[in-house]
């Protein structure tokens, strides 16, 4: 009798629950079906400096996935690898030219703009016990303002189904709740979330990173 062979992959993934980043490639990773091997890093007692995970990583940043000896870090990047290598079909992160664009176009603007903001906003006060900037709540308001438009009549970010860029930005946002932000201002978000949050791939693998992520904020 045959046995018929199961496609069965296991990456070190180096994460901290907690962060955002590294919950997007936690449901993704779930998405495709892949194994993680987690490896936590202890980013404040230095473990990111040493000097297996310099070779790694130069730029010694998390996430980081090791996939037999092929390195990937950045998030998004890694998000968009774990589909085109492992992924069942590419509805996650589509082929296409112009719906593949599209897709990019909200991680950079996830990255650049929506989590860059909260964490030009709330990381000062965490971390430095710096007062809240008005200016920099403006900014991220209007980061905020923009997806809000994004998603007028939409179900999903980009496009007509849920793609890498839905579950990176459900991290960010998920870390906009926890930071005890209201969203009621931004409706279409909030619809958004509210369905996203629940159906996600690995939703409950985010939910396990939040509940870390708000010792920090309660803090």
């Amino acid at each position: 009798m045959s046995v018929s062979k199961v496609n069965f992959f296991i990456m070190d993934f180096y994460y901290i629950p907690g962060s955002a980043p590294c919950r997007s490639v936690l449901m993704v990773a779930k998405a495709v079906g892949v194994e993680l091997n987690l490896k936590k890093v202890n980013l404040l007692s230095g473990e990111q400096m040493k000097p297996e995970f310099l070779k790694i990583n130069p730029q010694h940043t998390v996430p980081t996935l090791d996939d037999n000896g092929f390195a990937i870090w950045e998030s998004r990047a890694i998000l968009g690898y774990m589909v085109d290598q492992y992924g069942k079909d590419d509805s996650l992160y589509p082929k296409d030219a112009k719906k593949r664009a599209v897709v990019n176009q909200r991680l950079y603007f996830d990255m650049g703009t929506l989590y860059q903001r909260f964490a030009d906003f709330y990381y000062p006060q965490v971390w430095q016990k710096a007062p809240a900037d008005a200016d920099k709540l403006k900014k991220m308001e209007e980061g905020l303002g923009f997806l809000n438009t994004l998603l007028e009549g939409k179900t999903y970010v980009a496009g007509n189904e849920m793609t890498i860029a839905d579950l990176s930005i459900l991290a960010t946002i998920s870390t906009y709740e926890v930071a005890g932000y209201d969203l009621k201002a931004f409706p279409n978000i909030e619809k958004w979330y509210s369905h996203i949050k629940n159906d996600a791939p690995g939703t409950e693998l985010n939910k396990q990173g939040l509940d870390e992520a708000k010792q920090l904020f309660k803090k």
